[in-house]
């Protein structure tokens, strides 16, 4: 599993089980064409969302998957890498391998309290666990409406560890006028928490960007 990428030019993606598979895959997209090796990992509950919102039926093996992705998005070689749930020898698994910024988008509240509470029983949770004890970056992207109290105090808990929770909630100060503007407004936001340039959006304040 060794990878001729720096662990700078790395991060982990994950999906699981909430609404909002159209945000995962613009960002997927977005880190290829940035050049990051991507380390994906798909929950079991995420692929029934991206055939549910998407129409697409994900193949369950890893392989197989990484091989669809990497021909649609067009990726170098060895640039996307997937894992299963329970593949515990794969680099995200430890501090010793795991990139230093990882995103779950979209993340469920159920993924979400496993992480706030330390719980690791799949990789995901695992992951994003290595994240946080080895004080690097973790963004998750939750969709949820309304958020109860157990929610909330889940977020603050995982904020105070300083996980920037950032909730699928596009602005609309942009004028959008598709769909494809609402997910890219999203996209943006998180490409700019990871430092990555774009050109998916206007700033406020900025002309609209030149595509």
């Amino acid at each position: 599993m060794a990878t001729n990428y720096p662990r700078a030019q790395q991060i982990t993606l994950a999906l699981s089980g909430a609404s909002g598979a159209p945000y995962a895959l613009a960002l997927l997209e977005q880190l290829l064409k940035a050049g990051l090796q991507v380390h994906l990992l798909v929950s079991s509950a995420a692929r029934v969302v991206m055939a549910t919102e998407q129409g697409e039926q994900w193949p369950a093996k890893p392989e197989a998957l990484a091989a669809l992705l990497t021909a649609r998005y067009q990726a170098s070689p060895e640039q996307l890498k997937v894992y299963g749930k329970e593949e515990w020898f794969s680099p995200v698994a430890s501090g010793s391998g795991a990139p230093r910024k990882m995103i779950i988008c979209p993340c469920s509240m159920g993924t979400l309290a496993s992480i706030a509470m330390g719980i690791s029983d799949n990789l995901i949770e695992r992951a994003a666990d290595v994240v946080i004890k080895e004080r690097g970056q973790l963004i998750v992207v939750p969709r949820e409406s309304p958020y109860s109290a157990l929610h909330l105090e889940n977020m603050l808990a995982l904020a105070k560890l300083g996980v920037t929770i950032m909730p699928a909630s596009p602005g609309f100060y942009h004028q959008p006028t598709t769909i494809a503007d609402l997910i890219d407004f999203m996209v943006a936001r998180m490409l700019d928490h990871l430092q990555l340039e774009h050109c998916l959006t206007s700033r406020w304040g900025y002309a609209p960007p030149s595509r």
